[in-house]
């Protein structure tokens, strides 16, 4: 929680130092508009992200069972934590560093700085720097692509309510559901998986989760904003 105060103050100076802009402009307040957009996004990739796992399991022999030990209290520990890093990744990737470079160099070229810097990120946080390339370039593009999907919806929603939802939809059902995050045994736990797969299968998943959910998503928010003009 320390540190969603830290980067929200860092937020504030920064756009009030750089811009004279007030911290309202990266759309934090809840509206009527914002909270449909915000739980659209969500059920999107939520079901974006079941397809991915569900198609997964089928395609690659996993399992899952459910985990007996499972309780509320744990629902709502891994929950909480799941909201707060997407809260900080958002602020840090999409909030007021975002909203500077898309003044100063437009939305496009904006994006895809953030992008680019939310896919390295990712060699970090998921602790793979180093590790094999092709991994590396893997997680880059699957990240990178999320990263100008979320950037795009700030945008075009001028709030960060979009994003958050997008990215909370597919992390939910990722880390929550699924079990596969860093937060250990939530709901399904994996039993085993198939070695004996055809690459055409990572390349099929790949595709949903790099080309086809933010090409969605990209598509339906420029052509909102041009019915609006």
């Amino acid at each position: 929680m320390a540190g969603l105060i830290v980067v929200f103050l860092i937020s504030w100076f920064l756009l009030h130092r750089l811009s004279g802009e007030s911290i309202n402009v990266l759309g934090l307040t809840p509206t009527r508009k914002r909270l449909k957009e915000f739980f659209i996004g969500m059920l999107f990739m939520a079901f974006i992200a079941m397809i991915n796992f569900v198609g997964q399991a089928y395609f690659k022999g996993i399992s899952y069972q459910l985990n007996t030990d499972y309780d509320f209290l744990t629902f709502l520990g891994g929950t909480f934590w799941i909201v707060k890093a997407i809260v900080f990744e958002e602020l840090v990737f999409r909030g007021a560093l975002l909203y500077l470079l898309m003044t100063r160099i437009g939305i496009v070229k904006g994006c895809l700085v953030s992008s680019i810097a939310f896919g390295i990120y990712h060699w970090f946080s998921y602790d793979i720097f180093g590790e094999r390339l092709v991994l590396m370039v893997y997680i880059f593009l699957v990240t990178g692509c999320g990263g100008w999907m979320f950037a795009y919806a700030f945008a075009k929603t001028k709030s960060l309510f979009a994003p958050i939802g997008l990215h909370l939809g597919w992390n939910f059902i990722t880390a929550i559901v699924f079990s596969a995050g860093p937060i250990g045994h939530q709901l399904l736990i994996q039993q085993g998986e198939s070695t004996h797969y055809s690459e055409w299968v990572t390349l099929l998943f790949f595709t949903l989760q790099a080309i086809v959910a933010p090409g969605i998503v990209t598509w339906y928010l420029y052509a909102q904003s041009r019915n609006k003009k």
